[in-house]
């Protein structure tokens, strides 16, 4: 085994650390084609210094990313370049929805990275993701305390508590096809909640990426993506009206109807994928491990069926139109 200049042993990279530094670089270079577009066009200054630091950390980390690529002797990933970002467009977006893009990144970095990390072996591909873990950290904070000042956080609903500790003592407490057994406890609240205020921005995004597309099967299916985004609106609204809960929606999604679109398309279809699809299953799937009502856990089975197909849709089409980027393969050993 080789030895390294500090006398440690060279440990070759892993195949898990290969397939997540792979994608940190293709989701920082993704990044950074938001962040110029965002930082070049948005207003109001506290919202852009952070946009500022989720840029400046964007380039740190694909420049960090590059080196070991290189030592390594790895291809670097082609990703997203000045062809793919249109920093003179003009305005779409209001700066309160850009600070709403800014948290849904950090939401998808928070349950990347920490994956990442259980999975690294090597001390510095280790440390790379445990920065990126306190970065976001740290930007998520940021943006919450701001979204509180500017009065447009969306808050999860405060129920009342019942303080008695009690036990299931019949089977009905799973069923909630017949009219609900039982309230809604707690954690099914706050998963519905989640994925109800997602549902909502996700919505706002195909409904702009619709008509930013340029491309006509692209635009249509950003199209069939907000239909299917209402759908789950619907279908999870239903159950939280039947229990009085209140859930809290944005008033400002807004974007400007523009002729020049900021992006390209193989960006915005790649946000969708990947931001909108990754973060959004495994969002369902732990509510889904942590529902415990039938009723909630069968509308969670079809959306998660239906949101497969619709983003299996989406690699296929990315695919064709020759912007699916393959991961790293291993060698055929195949005789």
């Amino acid at each position: 085994m080789s030895q390294t200049k500090n006398n440690k042993p060279f440990i070759e990279l892993t195949a898990n650390e290969v397939s997540s530094l792979w994608s940190s670089y293709l989701k920082s270079s993704m990044e950074q084609r938001l962040f110029e577009y965002f930082f070049a066009s948005t207003e109001d200054s506290a919202i852009k210094q952070v946009v500022e630091k989720m840029l400046n950390h964007a380039k740190k980390n694909i420049n960090e990313l590059k080196e070991i690529f290189i030592k390594e002797n790895l291809t670097i990933p082609h990703g997203f370049t000045e062809e793919d970002v249109r920093i003179d467009a003009l305005k779409v977006f209001s700066d309160t929805f850009i600070l709403y893009f800014c948290f849904d990144l950090t939401h998808l970095s928070m349950s990347t990275y920490p994956v990442a990390l259980s999975d690294c072996t090597r001390n510095d591909i280790r440390d790379h993701f445990q920065v990126n873990i306190a970065f976001s950290v740290e930007i998520q904070n940021e943006i919450v305390d701001l979204m509180g000042s500017l009065g447009v956080y969306l808050k999860p609903p405060q129920v009342a508590i019942d303080s008695d500790v009690e036990f299931a003592d019949t089977m009905i407490y799973f069923n909630g096809f017949f009219g609900g057994s039982r309230p809604l406890n707690v954690a099914e609240i706050a998963n519905l909640t989640r994925i109800v205020h997602r549902a909502q921005f996700s919505k706002m995004v195909f409904v702009t990426f619709s008509k930013l597309a340029k491309a006509k099967e692209v635009k249509q299916h950003f199209s069939k993506g907000r239909d299917g985004i209402e759908k789950v609106l619907d279908s999870l609204q239903e159950v939280l009206e039947k229990e009085n809960i209140p859930i809290s929606a944005s008033g400002d999604y807004t974007f400007s109807d523009v002729e020049m679109s900021p992006f390209s398309d193989k960006l915005m279809l790649f946000f969708v994928n990947t931001c909108l699809g990754i973060f959004c299953f495994s969002m369902i799937s732990q509510s889904i491990t942590s529902s415990l009502r039938t009723d909630i856990v069968s509308k969670l089975d079809k959306i998660s069926d239906d949101m497969k197909k619709y983003y299996g849709l989406g690699l296929l089409l990315a695919v064709k139109e020759k912007w699916f980027e393959q991961p790293p393969q291993a060698v055929d050993r195949k005789i």
